[in-house]
């Protein structure tokens, strides 16, 4: 499946003022790694973020995010947000922070 250039050239733009990442063809999308750990990505015109499993249900209860389920089954830890909950730069980055959040609590690869 195709991702949306776009929202790839936003996530480049955020995540270069934050952290160096590394982007990399995952998903069925393009995933932006940091520290040798997926942090977020594109899936068609959804972004993925990875929140943990101890921030899923809080990001699930923010608007236009949903459960990463592209395999049938929900991905504990990630969730996909539709275009309309990161349209603006501050929504954007909001999200990316709190995947870079994450992935920083983690030791790198």
């Amino acid at each position: 499946m195709p991702f949306d250039e776009r929202i790839a050239q936003r996530l480049r733009r955020i995540l270069a003022e934050e952290c160096p990442a590394e982007e990399r063809r995952m998903f069925g999308g393009l995933a932006f790694m940091v520290n040798g750990h997926v942090c977020c990505g594109i899936v068609g015109d959804n972004l993925v973020v990875r929140v943990g499993t101890e921030g899923h249900a809080k990001a699930l209860s923010r608007p236009h995010a949903r459960a990463m389920d592209f395999t049938g089954r929900p991905m504990k830890g990630f969730v996909y947000l539709g275009p309309a909950g990161c349209r603006t730069k501050a929504a954007l980055k909001s999200w990316i922070k709190r995947g870079l959040a994450f992935v920083e609590s983690l030791p790198p690869k």
